[in-house]
């Protein structure tokens, strides 16, 4: 568990399950491809984004088990993606560049899906 206040942890985890709007199966996925999306077969683990591992391993857990290094990459992929979204506070989607999207889609946003809701 976290040292972060709860109405703060409340917040933080409902943005972040905002902004992440891939499962972890589909960004597991994403990461074990190339931008090309023509690789069939696994790169090597150390050639894996390493933030969207840890978006993988956030996603597995409950907000109870969160570590303060989850709590800081959770922080880091909401400012990413609002930094990357620009003034769309509400993260309509939209096409945009395929590089964009694919910087995007390396930490569990994917700029044309709509935002999924946690419960």
């Amino acid at each position: 568990m976290t040292g972060i206040p709860a109405l703060e942890m409340d917040a933080l985890w409902e943005e972040f399950h905002t902004v992440v709007n891939m499962t972890s199966a589909e960004l597991s996925a994403w990461l074990r491809t190339d931008a090309s999306g023509e690789r069939t077969e696994p790169p090597p683990e150390d050639l894996r984004p390493e933030l969207g591992e840890r978006v993988v391993e956030i996603l597995a857990k409950r907000r109870t088990d969160l570590t303060d290094a989850d709590v800081a990459t959770m922080y880091e992929v909401v400012d990413t993606v609002r930094r990357e979204r620009g003034d769309d506070a509400e993260l309509e989607p939209r096409a945009g560049d395929p590089a964009w999207r694919h910087r995007l889609m390396s930490v569990g946003h994917d700029p044309l899906v709509s935002e999924r809701k946690v419960t």
